[in-house]
């Protein structure tokens, strides 16, 4: 079924579920984003898991996966993303694309990305709003930090901490190790 461009969040929100499950709206075309292998997804679930545990415990705010945000008309989902307790009272609980952006959004290289792709999301999330961005790449077991007070790319022997959420670190190479 052919779609009428460029397409808006409205749009985006009203297409059935199967038609926008695994795809993002840029520049008001849908994008391709499936294709996560075990391995992201388990990097990605034992982030989410240690991050919720303690944002919940800190009371900090949010951590989710996967959820659309509104990036000024184009429907992101990063792979994990967390937003401050001030922002909770935004969420709408119906509407697949959140009206905000999340305060750290966090992007897991997949086999699929182009890593191009992925440094001008960063910047996009940055540009948006979002206070922190990371990608975080597998295959040579490094992150990059996007924040307004630094940019940086960091080995397995260094720290993944975020200002965002006070208190909490974990070595690089231990998130790639526990998989």
């Amino acid at each position: 079924m052919p779609l009428a461009s460029p397409l808006t969040i409205d749009d985006f929100e009203r297409l059935p579920d199967a038609l926008a499950l695994n795809h993002e709206l840029v520049d008001g075309k849908l994008v391709d984003v499936s294709g996560n292998t075990p391995i992201h997804n388990r990097l990605r679930d034992y982030l989410i898991s240690l991050l919720c545990e303690y944002v919940k415990k800190e009371g900090l705010g949010e951590v989710i996966s996967e959820q659309e945000f509104d990036f000024e008309g184009d429907a992101f989902g990063p792979d994990i993303s967390f937003f401050a307790k001030d922002k909770i009272a935004l969420v709408e609980e119906r509407r697949r694309v959140q009206r905000f952006v999340p305060d750290l959004a966090i992007e897991i290289v997949s086999q699929n990305d182009a890593f191009a792709r992925l440094i001008k999301k960063a910047d996009r999330y940055r540009k948006c709003g979002a206070k922190e961005a990371w990608i975080l790449d597998l295959d040579s077991r490094r992150a990059l930090l996007f924040s307004d007070d630094r940019e940086a790319i960091l080995d397995e022997n260094q720290q993944f901490v975020s200002a965002l959420i006070a208190g909490f670190s974990i070595r690089i190479g231990d998130l790639f190790d526990r998989r």
